[in-house]
């Protein structure tokens, strides 16, 4: 089944419809469907999860954030994404670790207040499943990531707001954007893995204009 190519549905979309690319098929019965979105902080969600003393998993999220996409249901090559998030938004429910996170041991939030990914391109993987590829810039260091995502569907929610939803995940090694800070084990390995796995589930709303 291509993208946007499933039955539309009429009911409100889920608090965790899916994520930031915007890549549509070329199907000319969902062609209504191009057009800018603003993402819904309010229903969507970027988190992170990280090795921690190589035997658990800490996980995290970004609280603040927006973004934009464009949808181009006649070239899906067109469809772009653009994401703006606060570091100082940082939460891994422990206060003394989030404030270990922002210092400049890691992000230097103050230095450093945003991580963005603009996308440079999309393209079809097979089925609902697309890759978007961008640019990352973390720490004033900006490198490509790729985003493996796929489409969870329209829908017109009970205000009248037309959403659309991915989810999508991606991973990175922090090292590459700066974020170097480790710590010996004495039985051996390293306090925090330089593998991060990076999560998207994210809603967006129509431009009112274009609804």
């Amino acid at each position: 089944m291509g993208l946007f190519t499933r039955k539309r549905d009429t009911a409100v979309v889920p608090a965790t419809a899916a994520t930031a690319s915007a890549v549509l098929d070329t199907d000319p019965a969902l062609a209504a469907l191009t057009g800018d979105y603003t993402i819904d902080p309010a229903h969507s969600s970027i988190g992170f999860t990280v090795r921690h003393a190589m035997v658990t998993n800490v996980k995290g999220s970004f609280t603040q954030h927006e973004g934009t996409l464009r949808l181009d249901g006649s070239d899906p090559a067109r469809s772009t994404a653009a994401i703006d998030v606060r570091i100082d938004s940082v939460d891994t429910g422990i206060k003394d670790r989030d404030a270990h996170l922002l210092s400049g041991d890691f992000f230097d939030a103050e230095a450093f207040p945003l991580m963005t990914f603009r996308s440079t391109a999309a393209e079809r993987v097979g089925g609902d499943r697309y890759r978007l590829t961008g640019d990352l810039t973390i720490k004033d260091v900006t490198r490509p990531l790729s985003i493996d995502l796929e489409f969870n569907g329209s829908a017109t929610d009970v205000y009248g707001n037309e959403r659309v939803g991915f989810e999508g995940s991606a991973e990175i090694l922090r090292s590459e954007w700066g974020l170097t800070w480790n710590a010996a084990l004495e039985a051996g390995g390293v306090m925090v893995s330089d593998k991060v796995k990076l999560t998207f589930d994210i809603s967006a709303v129509k431009s009112a204009a274009q609804a």
